[in-house]
């Protein structure tokens, strides 16, 4: 019996999903028009989605919020950014990537102009969650380029579009400087303020030229490979226990990746004493290779296969957030003599946090694309739906765990206590799949305890 035959990829005798058209053939002209433009246009409304990480800050010392409302304008933005991912990517399929991407640049650029005249709590709260629109753009891109990819080639091209992520990064290199210098500054006759509010209007011009650029240089025959796909169809593979384990661990790496892109900048300020400046380059520096090492982490899908890439990322992930979890400070005994003596001291300067932060992004960033490169090989018919839950549930991690932060800091008393949250989730993630491989290998027979990938079915031997 070979392993593969242990978790057989869904296919459209498994699912009812009638078939659509196959991937787009290596070589296609407009793969790589469609492949390039797509993750320019997710890595600007990735920059506007997490643009109040930076914002927040001085917003916060305006209207005098307290941590936790500051935590929740960056918890909404990325709740409405996953609420709709499920619908972005079905319709995706339906009418193509094309009209879903064009529509989110749009509704994403207006509310971004309007937080510029915002003059209360309420106000951004309500403009943060419908900039949030931005963040379902990205299983729409999934959907779109995994329609127009060859199969052999999607791990890193999705990995490559994923990659756009490194948006979260732009408000946090442009966004300090940009505030600081225009602060009082009026433009537009007078009816424009500089400092914080400059930046959303700068982003609502780039959503627009964006939005033009899209639709005017991608094919306009599109490719739409749920156009004659039921919606029951379209959701049959939901039912399936493993996308939502797909789905968990995606929390781990991205719902907790943007989680940390939004919480980092305040941690480094209060808790290092540094300038929000240094704050948004700092946490660049985890932004970064959390970004760019996805497309690195579909290669390395393709090659060696994605559960055994991720066996490798859970590991990392956990000795990274162990030692980042550990309070700074001692413990101190009291002894029966009245004597006093302190153990076990232990201190996280600036440097090897950040240095552990780097570690830590960097297994995100390829754990990222190996969750994905699963989803094209087991749902070939339903990248957009099952994409669109498993990227749904991922954001909705990454709006539960700001407040979490904030509510746990506050019951602990420890900053660290972050990362424990994260240790947790990391392991429960761990746990689950080494338990899934388990129970197949246990099903199959013992000589196949060191294979792990199940891609594409083989007849029995």
């Amino acid at each position: 019996m070979n392993v593969r035959q242990m978790e057989e990829p869904m296919t459209a005798s498994t699912t009812g999903v009638r078939p659509g058209p196959p991937p787009a053939p290596a070589g296609h002209p407009g793969a790589g028009r469609v492949l390039w433009l797509s993750t320019t246009a997710f890595t600007l409304m990735f920059a506007a989605w997490l643009m109040f990480g930076i914002l927040g800050v001085p917003i916060q010392k305006e209207l005098g919020l307290s941590d936790t409302e500051l935590a929740w304008i960056s918890a909404v933005a990325v709740l409405n950014g996953s609420l709709w991912r499920l619908p972005a990517g079905m319709l995706t399929d339906r009418i193509g990537g094309r009209k879903v991407m064009t529509s989110l640049l749009v509704l994403t650029a207006i509310p971004a102009w309007f937080v510029a005249q915002a003059e209360s709590y309420g106000a951004i709260l309500a403009l943060a969650f419908l900039v949030g629109f931005a963040g379902n753009s990205f299983s729409s891109g999934i959907a779109w380029n995994a329609a127009w990819q060859p199969r052999e080639h999607q791990g890193f091209a999705l990995g490559l579009f994923g990659a756009g992520n490194v948006g979260a990064s732009v408000t946090k290199f442009i966004g300090p400087p940009l505030i600081a210098g225009t602060a009082g500054a009026m433009y537009l006759g007078g009816t424009l303020e500089g400092g914080w509010r400059l930046v959303p209007v700068i982003y609502a011009g780039l959503l627009l030229v964006m939005a033009a650029a899209l639709w005017f240089g991608t094919p306009s025959d599109d490719k739409m490979p749920g156009r004659s796909s039921t919606l029951s169809a379209q959701l049959a593979p939901l039912r399936q226990i493993r996308v939502w384990r797909f789905s968990l661990y995606y929390v781990a790496f991205f719902g907790a990746y943007v989680a940390l892109a939004a919480w980092l900048p305040k941690y480094y300020v209060d808790n290092f004493g540094v300038t929000l400046t240094v704050a948004g380059l700092l946490t660049a520096l985890y932004i970064f290779p959390a970004s760019l090492l996805r497309p690195l982490g579909g290669w390395f899908s393709d090659r060696w296969g994605a559960r055994r890439v991720m066996y490798w990322v859970f590991g990392v992930m956990l000795g990274a957030s162990a030692l980042l979890m550990m309070p700074n400070g001692h413990i101190v005994i009291d002894h029966a003599d009245g004597r006093e003596t302190s153990h076990l001291a232990y201190s996280l300067g600036i440097v090897p946090f950040t240095i552990l932060l780097v570690i830590l992004g960097s297994a995100m960033g390829v754990g990222k694309a190996a969750v994905y490169k699963h989803i094209p090989e087991y749902f070939p018919e339903n990248v957009g739906s099952v994409g669109g839950l498993v990227g749904m549930l991922g954001g909705l991690g990454g709006f539960f765990l700001p407040p979490l932060f904030a509510y746990t800091k506050a019951w602990s008393g420890f900053p660290t206590s972050t990362f424990f949250v994260l240790f947790l989730l990391i392991a429960a993630c761990a746990l689950w799949m080494h338990w899934t491989v388990l129970r197949m290998l246990h099903g199959e027979s013992p000589e196949l305890a060191r294979q792990l990938e199940t891609t594409t079915p083989t007849a029995a031997r």
